[in-house]
């Protein structure tokens, strides 16, 4: 028997809040560090502004991700309430439909059809949610998964540059953040690419490119404003 082949789908809605979150725990709580580090603070105030942004961040992204993740929920329930209700008004009709989905993906019309009666007879409102609507259970909307997984990685993404600045000496608290931030973006970025299946390489570029695109327009402010205080 050979062996069963493992696909990645099932991965996606998981894999996407954890990456966001992660990656945004990481650039958002690093950006803010080096920022307030920037405008010559102590280093009391750059932690406290690090937790403040770890708290609201994870929460945030929890709300965020929950809110937008149900409204795709309710867009699917709404399309297979739709679907059902076609179904009991006109059976024949989405028999028909779904014939002609099978002839454009190459089946002969004798044996689309046929295909078309067996699949409906199984399960009518299964067999036009998959090839009519597209929908899937690997690709279905899961909120409170999307939700709890985003919140906890943007938390541990977070903690990254909060523990980093907790530890180095005062005055290289932003070179430290940053490269150390910008090395675990570069990692985060491969292996999110590589569970996904595409190439670890341009995962790490794309990602990195943007934390130091962020860190370096936060590290600008800081120290514009920091000056203009002093």
């Amino acid at each position: 028997m050979p062996p069963r082949e493992r696909h990645r789908t099932d991965r996606i809605g998981w894999l996407r809040a954890a990456v966001l979150g992660a990656n945004d725990g990481i650039v958002s709580t690093a950006s803010l560090i080096v920022g307030v580090a920037a405008a010559s603070v102590g280093r009391a105030e750059i932690l406290l502004a690090g937790l403040a942004g770890l708290v609201a961040g994870a929460l945030s992204m929890a709300a965020g991700e929950y809110v937008s993740v149900s409204s795709q929920a309710d867009t699917e329930r709404a399309d297979l309430d739709l679907e059902r209700r076609e179904l009991a008004a006109d059976p024949a009709g989405e028999e028909h439909e779904l014939t002609a989905i099978y002839i454009k993906r190459g089946l002969q019309p004798g044996l689309a059809r046929e295909v078309a009666q067996q699949l409906m007879a199984r399960d009518a409102l299964g067999a036009h949610a998959r090839d009519e609507l597209g929908f899937s259970d690997a690709m279905s909307a899961r909120p409170l998964q999307a939700a709890v997984a985003s919140a906890l990685t943007f938390a541990v993404g977070a903690a990254l540059p909060m523990l980093t600045a907790s530890l180095a000496p005062r005055s290289l608290i932003v070179a430290s953040v940053a490269v150390i931030s910008l090395v675990s973006l570069t990692m985060l970025g491969a292996v999110a690419a590589r569970t996904g299946g595409a190439s670890a390489w341009t995962g790490a570029v794309r990602v990195t490119i943007w934390g130091a695109l962020a860190m370096a327009a936060t590290a600008l402010v800081g120290t514009l404003f920091g000056t203009s205080v002093a």
